[in-house]
């Protein structure tokens, strides 16, 4: 099967994106895009299983302990006050985690919004021009604080 996850993990280990944070032992973390939130991440497992239920237990255990972990940097690096965690593989029938840090400067209608429900399409798209700062922050403290992390070749 090739879902946009096998297309995105098979040009994260060819070194060809552009989005990635640092390769932790589960998979890869990306900076998403658009970036409907400052900080919006993804988790993708390499290698690509169809869902979390498909992962042996201890591969399992490691998806969702990076997971967490890349969630604790966020938190910490971006002043967020909680973060927000969604793994459903509906539409690209792939397992991948999105991870949404979520702060209190956050318009009041928002604030306490799902995030399929924020405004995807006015959202900032990733650019190495305007998220590079982002970028090489978050790098560095995930390759600091997430065991197993490193950055991409």
């Amino acid at each position: 099967m090739s879902t946009a996850i096998h297309r995105r993990v098979a040009a994260l280990n060819a070194g060809l994106d552009e989005a990635v944070i640092a390769r932790v032992p589960s998979g890869w973390v990306i900076l998403g895009d658009p970036q409907v939130r400052l900080g919006y991440c993804l988790l993708l497992p390499d290698p690509v299983v169809t869902d979390l239920n498909a992962l042996a237990a201890a591969e399992r255990q490691q998806f969702l302990s990076d997971m967490t972990a890349i969630g604790d940097v966020l938190l910490s690096e971006l002043s967020a006050t909680r973060m927000n965690y969604a793994i459903y593989g509906n539409v690209e029938p792939a397992l991948h985690a999105h991870l949404f840090p979520r702060r209190l400067d956050e318009p009041a209608l928002e604030r306490t919004a799902q995030p399929w429900a924020l405004d995807w399409i006015g959202a900032d798209a990733f650019s190495v021009d305007r998220h590079g700062p982002l970028l090489s922050r978050l790098r560095r403290a995930v390759c600091a604080s997430v065991p197993g992390a490193r950055l991409a070749r």
